[in-house]
Order: C-alpha cells, then sequence, then structure tokens
C-alpha cells in the first residue's frame, strides 16, 4: 500500500500514483479509487537526493539537505534518510517501516547530540517532524480500511478532471476530521490533498507540483505542504533519483542510523 511521502518514499504515502483502472470511471466507488491510488509500482528499490526547504510567514527561508533510500521487501517497505546539512541538523537520520499488514508503521529518529536512536511512540504521532509542515503521521502509511472512503464529486483542477474523494478515520481520536483528496482521472495520480483539523477546519494543503516517470515508474519530484492556520509552506524537491539499484536490506537498521554515511 502506498500513499505520498515526502521523499520519493514518503510523499507518495500521503497522497499516491496508482496504476489505471480496468473499471470504468462511473462505476468506481470512493474506496476502489482510493485503492487503486495507494496500490501502485515504486520499484524493489529507490535512492534520491532531498531538498526540504521551510518557508515561514515572513518568507524566510531554511533549507536542508538529505540522501534518502527507500526499499520494497514484499510484506514490510522500509525508508530511511539522512540529513547532510546545515550543521544544526547535519548526521540526523530518520528510518520508517510500513507494513503489508495491520500492524502499525515502526519509526526511529537518530539525534546526534543525544547518540541514540529513539523509537517515535503513537503519541508523538502528531508532532511535526524536523519543523516541516508534516506531522510523523503523516510520514507513516495508511490502510485502505483505516478509513471510510466517499467519493464526493468531479471536479477540474489546473485543467486535470478529477475525482475528488472524502476519507474519515475510523478512530475517532485520530488527529485529522477529514482528508479531501484530487484524484486525476486519466491517469489516478492524486494531485491535491487537503486536511481537516479535529474542528473540522481545513489544516494544511499538499500539492504534487511535478512528476516524472523514471524507469517505468512515476514519480513524485516536487511537492508542497502548507500550514494555511500558520501560513508556514514546507517544499519537497528531489534529485538524482535512481531505482532499482539492488541495494542491500542491511542499510535500514538503527547501526545504520547512528553509522550514518
Amino acid at each position: 500500500m502506498k500513499n505520498i511521502q515526502i521523499t520519493t518514499a514518503i510523499i507518495a504515502m500521503i497522497i499516491a500514483i496508482g496504476s489505471i483502472p480496468e473499471l470504468k470511471g462511473q462505476d468506481l466507488t470512493g474506496k476502489q479509487i482510493i485503492d487503486k491510488v495507494y496500490n501502485r509500482p515504486t520499484g524493489d528499490d529507490q535512492t534520491s537526493d532531498l531538498t526540504m526547504t521551510l518557508i515561514n510567514k515572513s518568507g524566510a527561508q531554511r533549507i536542508r539537505k538529505i540522501k534518502q533510500f527507500t526499499m520494497d521487501l514484499g510484506a514490510v517497505e522500509k525508508s530511511i534518510m539522512f540529513f547532510l546539512s546545515p550543521a544544526d541538523v547535519k548526521n540526523t537520520s530518520f528510518m520508517n517501516w510500513t507494513y503489508d499488514t495491520d500492524q502499525g508503521d515502526d519509526q526511529w529518529i537518530y539525534l546526534p547530540a543525544l547518540k541514540k536512536t529513539k523509537r517515535i511512540s503513537s503519541d508523538s504521532k502528531s508532532d511535526y517532524f524536523m519543523g516541516s509542515d508534516f506531522t510523523y503521521d503523516d510520514l507513516g502509511d495508511r490502510k485502505l480500511e483505516d478509513d471510510t472512503h466517499k467519493l464526493l464529486r468531479e471536479e477540474t483542477i489546473d485543467g486535470k478532471e478529477c475525482y475528488v474523494v472524502e476519507s474519515i478515520s475510523i478512530d475517532e481520536d485520530y488527529m485529522y476530521s477529514k482528508t479531501l483528496v484530487w484524484v486525476d482521472k486519466s491517469n489516478f495520480i492524486g494531485v491535491k490533498k487537503e486536511f481537516y483539523d479535529e474542528d473540522e477546519d481545513l489544516l494544511k494543503v499538499l500539492a504534487i507540483k511535478e512528476i516524472e516517470k523514471i524507469s517505468g515508474i512515476w514519480v513524485i519530484k516536487n511537492s508542497e505542504m502548507k500550514n494555511v492556520q500558520k501560513n508556514h509552506r514546507t517544499t519537497i524537491v528531489l534529485s538524482n533519483i535512481q531505482i532499482n539499484t539492488g541495494m542491500s536490506a542491511s542499510k535500514f537498521s538503527e547501526r545504520m542510523m547512528m553509522r550514518g554515511l
């Protein structure tokens, strides 16, 4: 199952790119649309360079350089990222394991000042990741059955005819009261996603700015998450993307998080 991840792997966990459906558009339910969005080919592994830019309401920017790796091992998809700069975050690392079963994601962060890894608890999933507009929950995966999905309407956005699907968590304590996703009807790419807070007010908007097919795999190259309540944005731009490099699964461990690149 794939959503949009903040990296090639992590932006794809929040809104995803799916394959063209076998059913005709008018036959699809909201659940079927999201199922096709979540399930997409990503390759056996991917590496990329990531530029994360944090932009506050005054327009001031903080730029972070990251190297990230992902690997699909069948029953579990693993991702790890290493912060390269600036100096205040250098050598910080983050790892996420997403399972095909009902098991929740496992997440760890390594903070070099503490010289140890820390597992992200369920109580911390609503915390924002490294000052960005993505929470730890955003960086993980949602299963199809975690939410109810309703096709609200069809709408054109940026010249693309889209399905608009509302998803509501079955967990009443979930941090978002609902999300809305705009899915391109022509190729089942999620092009926009809105997140609503517990009071059902619009909190954040994720927009996909650029995608590219690399080695037959659709990759999200440019995206932006905007917190409309704080007027703060995080942009993610990927470069030097390589797919199916034959990397080792041993890369995804707490030892490697501490060791770094």
